[in-house]
């Protein structure tokens, strides 16, 4: 039994779901999957299904009937995860923006005595951005700032969403809680972890454009991120 698990949401993520899957479960230290997909119509689904024939102890599948955000697919997952001794949860999307080769080194990181939240960061020192375009860079970069003035978090990179936390911290924030389905999501589950005065860790990563597959990212999910930060203020996380 692994002490570690990995939550990956889909949506038409054929193109990439099974590269991620085999070059997870190559590492010598054992990883769990939890594909968390959301009827995609490409197969997505059917191809986790087929490959469980080769994983059947490994990789698991959480199928929903409609697409409805990634801030849902991930409380979904943790509720899954929260009821087996998983130790490590992680999050991590399925395109290889965050590079599967830095799981150990966010689990090293949230292992440490005292440490509940280990973030893949661009933002901190050492962390770095390629092949998106500049405008974007910068779009993300002063969100970071916008959310740390308002928040007070302490986080370099606010909206990362790799990430690996320990079951003690999921287990204390109230996730179920939070509103949000995109990227606000994940600055309010950090902003519970600080409420809570867990340890959180940065280590820095280099995230990669998806080369294969569409983005998921949209104005609508922009505009609830932007001004979702002041409702967190006054949530009980």
């Amino acid at each position: 039994m692994s002490d570690s698990i990995i939550i990956i949401p889909t949506y038409n993520e054929i193109e990439n779901i099974e590269r991620m899957i085999r070059k997870v479960f190559s590492y010598e230290k054992e990883f769990h999957l939890l594909i968390v997909d959301d009827n995609s119509p490409d197969g997505t689904a059917q191809k986790i299904i087929d490959l469980q024939k080769e994983f059947p102890t490994r990789l698991f599948l959480l199928q929903r009937p409609e697409k409805n955000g990634l801030g849902t697919a991930y409380k979904a997952g943790f509720d899954w995860c929260l009821k087996t001794d998983y130790n490590y949860i992680f999050e991590m999307d399925a395109d290889f923006s965050h590079n599967p080769e830095d799981l150990i080194r966010l689990y090293k990181a949230c292992s440490k005595e005292g440490i509940h939240l280990s973030i893949g960061s661009r933002y901190c020192k050492g962390g770095k951005i390629t092949n998106w375009p500049i405008m974007r860079v910068l779009m993300s970069y002063f969100a970071s700032i916008y959310v740390r003035m308002i928040l007070w978090i302490g986080i370099k990179d606010t909206t990362a969403g790799f990430k690996c936390y320990t079951k003690e911290a999921l287990q204390k924030v109230n996730y179920d809680i939070i509103p949000f389905k995109g990227y606000a999501f994940q600055i309010c589950m950090k902003y519970g972890v600080r409420k809570h005065k867990l340890g959180i860790e940065e280590v820095p990563i280099t995230f990669i454009d998806r080369q294969r597959g569409t983005s998921k990212m949209s104005t609508g999910i922009f505009k609830e991120a932007l001004f979702g930060v002041w409702k967190m203020r006054g949530m009980k996380l």
